[in-house]
């Protein structure tokens, strides 16, 4: 008969952990993640900052809500900034006049608020566009890829309404464009801009709803994907970039605990301690300079947050006629004519319809072209997937274009320009834009794919120059160790897939359209160097010295 001795902490703080373990089972919980291993590699920093910046957005908005008045309702200003003193504006307008001046530590929580929320934005975009270029969003991950893209779009969501509180001349401008774009939709356009400002525009009730909106339901919704997306994350693995050791089947780096738990934490305060400095030292939307609302001046040389800029930007791009095209339609219905206003509606949902719709859709789309259903946890260099890469360059060029259109006025005034001429130039580089961004970035990955490939069966070049004992001279090459070789040999070899009958022989049109799009994906491509061409460059030019001609590395 065997007995067995229950263990006694000797400390309170032991006595206490153990009481919570005992009744909860966290350290089998503790004790399995903390042995999660994540790979180390800097491009997976921005998925850290985009937390890290979003837990600093939690705690400055909290200090933030203390203080600010949601309230549309009509104050005569009477704080410590002298210029706006005895001027009517909102009561949210003057409590974020308080919180700049009269509140102490406010305007430098405010500044952190943005900052962060600007930093929150960027860090998920550029996350998203690593997870985009290296086939991160490959199965088993592609519900994980969604979850980003919601996240894209919450965070966007999240950082407009944030803009809008203030109710100053700047944020009630841009809300004045989101009224236009509502009021564009047919038929029931009027009646959500009525629901949503409570009247006609500006209304008395957005500020309140979009406060709602800001504090509650966006980050309540934020906060669910980053859980559900830091689970699939756990119950996926990490992804990691392909070397020696690495395959589908491991993940090779450092474990949660205590390696990989203490570099976050130090890189969060890190983080912490730059957006405070940048806080401190840079002012960020001064909204004592605009004033309050008033929907009768426009104000001029004001952007949006760069988020928002390219939705504004396609507005300024979209002509109001074509000739004698006319972008505005009367039609006639039995209650009376509506008027569809195309030039505001098509530029505020087209672009950004397309561009979230591939988005979504990439993961299926790349598998059904590729008729891979396999599992993948290995990540590609951009290169070697030159058409995805000429794809999101394409993607990208278009949003910069749209960016800067944001920006045509500041353009024309700062270098003197006319303003018609800059929005034709942006016009055509809308359309012209991203073809040429995609043949170029295509062209350019295929061309480093040769150059790898070059450098895998020649050696690189020693910049030692040899003269041989019958006077000739050639340039000594170092042959690559077997990790370098690895590196820049190691892909997967993606070729074109035609057109597949089915069980009856019969080639449907959907699988002919499949096996052009392949085609047309795949037809150029740079193979992979093969062990027997490696070990034939070796035999021809030696082990340590390898040189000769290129050899042809183009397969159709």
């Amino acid at each position: 008969m065997s007995t067995t001795t229950e263990y006694t902490p000797k400390t309170a703080t032991g006595r206490i952990a153990n009481f919570v373990d005992e009744r909860t089972g966290g350290s089998a919980m503790v004790k399995e993640f903390g042995r999660k291993i994540f790979p180390d590699h800097w491009s997976f920093m921005f998925g850290e900052v985009a937390l890290y910046t979003f837990v600093l957005l939690l705690i400055s908005g909290t200090f933030l809500t203390f203080f600010f008045d949601p309230s549309m309702t009509h104050v005569i200003y009477d704080g410590s900034y002298n210029p706006l003193k005895g001027i009517g504006m909102s009561a949210a307008y003057a409590s974020s006049l308080d919180i700049s001046f009269d509140i102490r530590g406010g305007l430098f929580m405010r500044q952190v608020h943005h900052w962060s929320a600007l930093l929150f934005v960027a860090a998920v975009s550029v996350h998203m566009l690593r997870v985009f270029f290296t086939g991160a969003f490959r199965k088993p991950r592609e519900l994980n890829w969604v979850v980003g893209g919601v996240l894209l779009i919450l965070a966007m969501a999240a950082g407009f309404t944030g803009y809008s509180l203030p109710d100053d001349l700047l944020s009630g401008n841009g809300l004045r464009i989101i009224d236009g774009v509502m009021k564009s939709i047919p038929v029931v356009g009027t009646y959500i801009s009525f629901f949503l400002f409570g009247g006609e525009f500006p209304g008395t009730a957005v500020i309140p709803r979009l406060y709602s909106l800001h504090i509650m339901i966006v980050p309540a919704i934020i906060l669910l994907m980053v859980g559900l997306h830091l689970f699939m994350v756990i119950v996926h693995k990490h992804t990691q970039y392909p070397g020696p050791g690495r395959t589908n089947d491991n993940v090779v780096g450092f474990p949660v605990g205590p390696v990989y738990a203490a570099k976050a934490g130090g890189f969060f305060f890190i983080v912490f301690g730059i957006v405070a400095f940048i806080s401190g030292f840079f002012t960020i939307n001064p909204i004592w300079n605009y004033g309050p609302y008033d929907p009768s001046p426009v104000s001029a040389g004001t952007q949006p947050d760069w988020y928002i800029g390219w939705v504004d930007g396609a507005l300024r791009l979209m002509p109001g006629v074509l000739g004698n095209f006319s972008f505005e339609w009367n039609i006639p219905f039995p209650w009376g004519t509506n008027t569809l206003v195309l030039n505001v509606l098509l530029p505020a949902l087209v672009p950004a319809g397309i561009i979230f719709t591939l988005m979504f859709t990439w993961p299926w789309i790349e598998r059904w072209l590729t008729k891979d259903n396999r599992e993948h946890h290995l990540l590609d260099r951009p290169r070697n997937a030159p058409f995805r890469t000429a794809v999101g360059v394409a993607g990208v060029v278009s949003y910069c274009v749209m960016w800067a259109a944001a920006s045509s006025d500041l353009i024309a005034t700062h270098f003197h320009v006319s303003l018609n001429d800059v929005t034709y130039w942006l016009r055509t580089l809308f359309i012209v834009g991203p073809i040429l961004g995609f043949i170029l970035a295509r062209r350019i990955a295929l061309s480093l794919q040769r150059k790898d490939r070059e450098i895998v069966l020649h050696g690189r070049e020693a910049g030692i120059i040899e003269m041989s004992p019958e006077g000739g001279f050639s340039e000594k090459h170092e042959e690559l160790d077997v990790y370098q070789q690895y590196h820049l040999a190691t892909f997967e070899d993606r070729k074109v897939i035609p057109a597949q009958p089915d069980a009856a022989g019969h080639i449907s049109a959907k699988e002919k359209r499949r096996g052009a799009l392949s085609r047309f994906f795949f037809e150029d491509r740079v193979a992979p160097v093969t062990p027997s061409e490696l070990a034939a460059a070796k035999a021809a030019h030696g082990h340590a010295e390898i040189e000769g001609s290129e050899q042809d590395s183009i397969g159709h």
